[in-house]
């Protein structure tokens, strides 16, 4: 049968042997007389002893308080007292009742744990009454009760015991009834175990006899720590009793009892307790909790050759000490390990020192919380969090006296990893709240600043100060305004974009110092763009002023735009005026020089000029954003740098916090999974070219690939420059070529992951594409998977390069929209046996000369879909199969395969760009040329391309024409 444990409330079978039987019987008589007399012994103590003693209530505070513990000893001494009463009544009534017994007749075994609990209960009390001399200071009581009861008492203390001392025999008969009571019980199970034959019913007397045994020893070790306790507070001056003395305390070692010295002398004496570990030298000492206590065993004294040395760990103090030879090293390493074991537990061994938790080594990763005291960065913070080796290690928090906290990751006693940090501020009652990456102690990596004045800051720390790239925005309706762009230091520094929301403009330039310094372009909401050189936020030098109605001034101007000194001012008609401007008080803008008009135009390049390319190369745009990437390569990819490197997929810190937890905590079931090492697992395996562009695709969309959250990065610095404000025809050649480079820079990071990859999977990696070949994949395979992020904003400064061109060829196309079909084709000059007239399909009262918008139908509504689309390659394909459907219609019209001429293409294809009306075509026309692979150039899409590029134009000189030929009409 199985083994039932003594805390079982099952029912076992009865005992059916004779011998058995009567041994049970025999036992509970035994055990009937045992508790009678107990009982009646427990009945004289209480009233000779506790009752007396209870009458009275000290009225000095330390027998208060001592009167108090003794109040918790009369408790336990009740409960134990009650139980042994119903034992007894339990007992007694089986032996009257019953003529067959069973082990669940006895009691005190199937209730075996209640027993034990309570005889824990009362000797733990009784020792904690003990240590503080309880009964010495019980025993110089003056009260009434106590005389009155004096001569019996000590009639019934010689039963017991002859100590003429009223203490020392209080303590003996409080403790020695019980304990023999024990040892009575021990006797009486052994008996009965004895006879029993093998079987679950002597498995439970023998695990019963274990425990009670257990139980005497504990009760032997805890007076002995208690009288030993006792001893040492009674050694002890008054100033360490009153600041060490604790009733639940217990000294467990004596550096007088077992020689040991700590290190530097630091100490006369050495104590260890259940709970602390203190050193005392001279009229001081100093104690540390053993929750926050390692012993490093392993330690080798070099200094003092020929002793053996502990070194002692805490948060704030290391210490060694040293024994003379290896045995009492081994004692008190063992004493220091048990205790600490047990202080982490929250409880004692059972019994205290025994095999009970011999070879189990205190955890060295904890939790636990703490004050720091001496001299730090944490001083007179509280710590509450895991610990490992005496430092904050693990998930923690922080908290200042003056408000500051901290809570997050930290590593090796430092913030480590990802934290959020509130700081008050000064003069407000307000915080800044950093949610961040901390690498050893100080901020590093990306985080979110929330400052206490309204504004957010938004980018990369450095040693606690903003360092690389980061956008701070200003919230307060005072003065808004948006800074993206490069940190050194703290400060603004390199190249940035300011937006003043007050003034309505954009600065884009370098910067020194939090001032515009150097090379600038402005561009303002109403239109206005200039750039100039700037020192310390002033504008120094000569500029060149594109204004709203196309004229261009060069030379000097002041903040608000005012033409002053020596410059020349471009007309949009052509006339040119150079000379000297001045602007006085009441009489308005002068000037003298001379006015040009012999030129009848302004030239296209002094108009539609391109600021800021050879001020700000594209390379050196956004290194903040591709150093961090580089930075997260050369780790080798590591987990927590993953998160730091780049973390502008965030729009809200409450986001940031959340993306911390999927990092480092548990992650959720997401529909891609891109951790650290299934990305480079994942990398090798694409090498053709459509396994390739789906990966890469699939990976500039996810918010968790290190890619997608650099090309969200990117997105934010290109919207930040080129939107609302930024959307300037001038920036337009600087906007194309910057996507460019983000195609190239994403290819060439792509081409680092992949190589990181091969390395750690001891492949030897391809050589580098460089050169050509790079920019030719950059443009091929990784151009058209950004560029719906940059789209919105690239478009719109194409259309306003392009919008007079765009204008005119829009009159146009309003103009042919007037002819029917058979007219615009003749007007076209289109081949009349190319019309396809059998699909001028007519109706009633229908004549087919004014029929529109038949002809070519199909071909018409395929080029209408090259606004569908923002990638250059799927426009040169619509472009392709409007060219192809055009070929079709003309095949079915003439009867037979027929490849068009360019002669004829141009005419066919200049209908049905008109009938097609796409508002914004040279827009689209230069965006294709510009982004389309190079491999295309000299290809069929590139004829394609300069074909409806052909029609674009003529469109526009015919409408230019007629617009000349009515100026002539209306002059004449």
């Amino acid at each position: 049968m199985a083994k039932i444990p003594i805390t079982c409330q099952r029912r076992s079978p009865q005992i059916t042997t004779v011998s058995e039987d009567m041994c049970a019987a025999e036992a509970t008589a035994s055990l009937l007389q045992v508790e009678e007399n107990f009982s009646a012994c427990l009945a004289r103590m209480d009233a000779l002893i506790f009752k007396p003693l209870l009458q009275s209530e000290p009225s000095d505070q330390k027998g208060k308080e001592n009167f108090k513990l003794f109040l918790l000893l009369n408790d336990q001494f009740q409960a134990l007292w009650n139980l042994t009463e119903e034992n007894y009544r339990i007992v007694k009534q089986k032996c009257s009742t019953s003529e067959s017994f069973c082990i669940q007749d006895i009691y005190i075994v199937w209730k075996g744990d209640l027993f034990l609990s309570l005889y824990i209960r009362y000797f733990v009390t009784f020792a904690n009454y003990v240590v503080v001399h309880g009964f010495e200071h019980a025993t110089k009581s003056k009260s009434e009760a106590w005389k009155h009861h004096k001569t019996v008492l000590k009639q019934f203390l010689t039963d017991f015991t002859s100590e003429t001392s009223m203490s020392l025999a209080l303590y003996t008969v409080l403790h020695k009834p019980i304990r023999d009571h024990i040892e009575q019980y021990i006797l009486l199970l052994n008996k009965l175990n004895e006879v029993l034959k093998e079987g679950s019913e002597k498995d439970i007397v023998s695990s019963a006899v274990n425990e009670y045994g257990k139980l005497k020893s504990f009760v032997s070790q805890v007076l002995d720590e208690a009288c030993f306790t006792k001893a040492l507070w009674k050694s002890l001056g008054y100033k360490f009793t009153d600041m060490l003395c604790v009733p639940e305390r217990r000294l467990l070692e004596d550096s007088k009892n077992l020689p040991i010295s700590a290190s530097t002398n630091r100490s006369d004496r050495i104590l260890l307790f259940d709970d602390v570990l203190v050193l005392i030298q001279g009229n001081s000492f100093q104690s540390f909790d053993l929750k926050l206590v390692w012993v490093d065993e392993t330690y080798r004294e070099k200094s003092a050759p020929g002793m053996h040395g502990l070194r002692i760990i805490t948060p704030e103090e290391t210490f060694v000490l040293s024994a003379k030879d290896p045995q009492m090293k081994a004692v008190w390493q063992w004493k220091l390990n048990q205790a600490i074991r047990q202080a982490l537990n929250g409880k004692r061994d059972f019994p205290l020192w025994g095999k009970t938790g011999e070879g189990t080594e205190p955890s060295s990763c904890r939790f636990f919380t703490y004050v720091f005291r001496l001299e730090s960065k944490f001083k007179s913070a509280s710590y509450e969090g895991e610990w490992h080796w005496g430092k904050p290690h693990g998930k923690g928090t922080l908290k200042w006296r003056n408000g500051r906290n901290h809570v997050g990751d930290f590593k090796e006693g430092l913030e480590h990893g990802f934290g959020i940090c509130l700081v008050p501020r000064r003069s407000e009652d307000r915080y800044d709240c950093y949610k961040c990456h901390w690498y050893e102690g100080k901020m590093r990596g990306y985080g979110i600043c929330e400052y206490g004045n309204d504004m957010v800051y938004k980018g990369y720390f450095k040693d606690d100060v903003r360092q690389g790239f980061g956008i701070l925005e200003n919230f307060s309706a005072e003065h808004p305004f948006k800074y993206t762009g490069q940190w050194e230091n703290d400060k603004k520094n390199g190249y940035g974009v300011w937006e003043d929301k007050d003034r309505g403009e954009r600065y884009i330039g370098t910067w020194l110092d939090d001032h515009r310094h150097g090379q600038g372009i402005v561009v303002t909401q109403s239109g206005v763009c200039y750039q100039r050189t700037f020192h310390a936020d002033k504008m120094v030098g000569s500029g060149i002023l594109l204004l709203e109605d196309d004229s261009v001034y060069e030379g000097n101007f002041t903040q608000d735009l005012t033409f002053v000194g020596k410059g020349k001012l471009s007309f949009a008609n052509g006339f040119i005026l150079e000379g000297t401007f001045t602007n006085k008080s009441g009489q308005g803008l002068q000037t003298q020089g001379i006015l040009n008009t012999s030129n009848e135009q302004l030239d296209e390049r002094i108009t539609k000029a391109q600021l800021g390319l050879k001020e700000f190369p594209v390379e050196k745009r956004w290194k903040g954003i591709y150093d961090q990437f580089l930075e997260f390569i050369h780790s080798g990819c590591k987990e927590e740098m993953e998160e730091s490197f780049t973390g502008f997929h965030i729009q809200t810190s409450k986001e940031l916090r959340k993306s911390q937890e999927y990092l480092f905590c548990q992650r959720g079931t997401e529909d891609v999974f891109w951790k650290t090492e299934d990305i480079l697992e994942e990398l090798v395996q694409h090498h053709e070219l459509g396994s390739l562009q789906s990966y890469l695709e699939k990976a500039l969309k996810s918010s968790l690939h290190p890619l997608g959250k650099l090309l969200k990065a990117l997105t934010i610095a290109f919207q930040a420059t080129y939107s609302g404000i930024g959307a300037n025809r001038h920036l337009l050649t600087m906007a194309q070529e910057e996507v460019k480079y983000y195609a190239k820079k994403i290819w060439e990071f792509y081409q680092g992951l992949l190589h990181l990859a091969l390395e750690q999977k001891g492949q030897l990696p391809m050589k580098c594409v460089v050169g050509e070949v790079s920019d030719q994949k950059a443009y091929s395979v990784v151009l058209p998977l950004i560029l719906p992020c940059f789209y919105p904003e690239l478009f719109m400064l194409y259309m306003l390069y392009h919008e007079r061109e765009d204008d005119l060829y829009c009159q146009g196309i309003v103009d042919l929209s007037l002819f029917p079909d058979i007219k615009l084709l003749e007007f076209l000059d289109v081949q009349k046996h190319l019309w396809p007239l059998k699909d001028l399909t007519l109706t009633t009262n229908q004549r087919r000369s004014l029929i529109k918008d038949k002809c070519f139908l199909s071909a018409t509504e395929c080029l209408q879909k090259l606004i569908t689309t923002v990638d250059p390659r799927e426009k040169l394909l619509i472009l392709q199969k409007t060219y192809e459907e055009i070929e079709s219609t003309v095949s079915r019209v003439v009867e037979k395969d027929y490849k068009l001429p360019m002669d004829d293409l141009l005419p066919l294809l200049m209908y049905v760009v008109s009938r097609a009306k796409i508002q914004h075509l040279g827009a689209e026309i230069h965006l294709i040329r510009d982004l389309m692979d190079p491999t295309n150039q000299g290809g069929l899409y590139d004829f394609l391309l300069t074909a409806l590029e052909s029609c674009y134009e003529h469109i526009q000189r015919m409408r230019l024409h007629q617009r000349e030929n009515c100026h002539v009409a209306h002059t004449s």
